[in-house]
Order: C-alpha cells, then structure tokens, then sequence
C-alpha cells in the first residue's frame, strides 16, 4: 500500500490483487505492466509472479489500520473484476472498504461485464465510488453497463483518451476523468476531443478532472485547458 500516491485524482493507493491481462485498445502501453515488471527485477516480493493475477490476502484488511481518511485507488496495478479474480474475493473486499467508512475507495475496470453481473450481490456504500475506462468508441458501452450498478458514485475514466467520444451519455454519471497517454509510444490526445467531453460534463452536471496532455515525460505538457485548470470532484449530498 502506498500512502502517497502519485496518481493526481486519488491520495494513497492499495493492492490486495496485482497482475492483470490486456483487454482493449487502452492496454497498448499498460504502465501497470511495465512497473511489476521493473518491482519485479527488484526483488519486491509482491511481484515474485510478476504481473500474473496475484492475491495478497495479508493486504486485505489494511484499510482499517489506516485511521486517518484517505481517497484510496482500489488495485491501481490490476483489475478488482479480472475474470481471474474469484467472486468472494471481489466480495469480500467490498465488505472491507464498506466497514472503512471513513476512507473513500476508487475502483476502475474495464470489465463492465462482470461489474455489471456480480453488482446485486455487492454492498455499495457510499464511501464506494465505482468507474469504468472508456477510452474509445467501442468502450463507450462499458458506460452504460455502469449506469445498471448500485454504485452511489459512478465516474468515467477517459484515459489515455484515444479518440473522440462525444456519442457517450453523462446523464448519470458523478464524476469524468479526461488524460492523454504517456510514456514510450504514447498515443496523441488532440483538443477538440476534450472540450468535447468538458462540455457534456457541463450539459450533464458532471464533475470534470482534466488530468494531463500526456507525452513521453506525462506532465512536460501540463493539464491546462483552454488556460484554465479543470480538477472537480463529485459533490457528495450530506446525510
């Protein structure tokens, strides 16, 4: 668990599951993968298997020793719905970040389907915020599917975005995260595909957080838009 995330949009992050398998385009240049595999070199004993589905069961209840609140990505180096990941254990984690009422969990998965499936079963507490990658056309249906979830807070990962989206439907959804991809390779991120997706958040009354360009070094092209900076967060309604 890391208490200092260098993900702009969360605070800590926390892996009970590592490893994960490519599913769609937005896998291209999965800086998950890349990472294990340097940990891996390392020694770190968490990725002896290195990028395989592992499950840390001694990770589990780590939440709850964290006293003071946190915004928490859930399993930033792997996928809570991988199909790899036994149902009861994808439960069983739900039930320890419902009793960790004090934090706020951020879970993504590219796996609609199964979110989709298992979502009756799941004790959505409002200190659980679930969203989907969307970072193509052919994505934008995972965006649907969520809309069928209990989840309280809904949000929308656009990132890396690879093209334009504007046919995606917000209504229903808190929260929407646009970035550009980074790294060796990375794919270009061009501005009308932005404000595109800034202007249906504002249609659809949808928190918009506008991460980064992108570009071989993720931050050398900074995140402003239009010379404004857009880092919204859900407002969540008081009890």
């Amino acid at each position: 668990m890391s208490q200092n995330s260098k993900i702009e949009w969360t605070e800590a992050t926390w892996n009970p599951i590592t490893g994960c398998t490519k599913y769609s385009a937005g896998c291209e240049h999965c800086y998950a993968a890349t990472l294990a595999k340097r940990l891996n070199a390392m020694g770190n004993i968490r990725y002896v298997n290195g990028f395989n589905v592992t499950i840390h069961r001694d990770l589990f209840l780590r939440p709850l020793e964290w006293k003071k609140p946190k915004m928490i990505f859930v399993n930033s180096m792997s996928d809570l719905f991988h199909e790899q990941v036994p149902e009861e254990v994808i439960f069983e984690l739900f039930e320890v970040m419902s009793k960790a009422s004090w934090h706020t969990f951020q879970i993504l998965t590219k796996r609609a389907d199964r979110l989709l499936e298992l979502s009756p079963h799941i004790k959505w507490s409002k200190n659980i915020w679930m969203g989907v990658s969307v970072e193509n056309k052919k994505a934008i249906s995972r965006c649907d599917l969520l809309k069928q979830t209990g989840a309280q807070i809904k949000f929308v990962s656009a990132e890396p975005l690879l093209e334009s989206i504007s046919d995606i439907d917000l209504v229903g959804i808190d929260w929407l995260i646009v970035g550009g991809e980074s790294g060796a390779g990375c794919r270009p991120l061009k501005k009308e595909w932005v404000l595109e997706l800034r202007d249906k958040a504002r249609e659809a009354q949808t928190a918009f957080f506008f991460k980064q360009w992108g570009g071989f070094h993720h931050n050398q092209a900074g995140s402003e838009l239009d010379g404004q900076l857009y880092k919204e967060y859900p407002i969540i309604p008081s009890e």
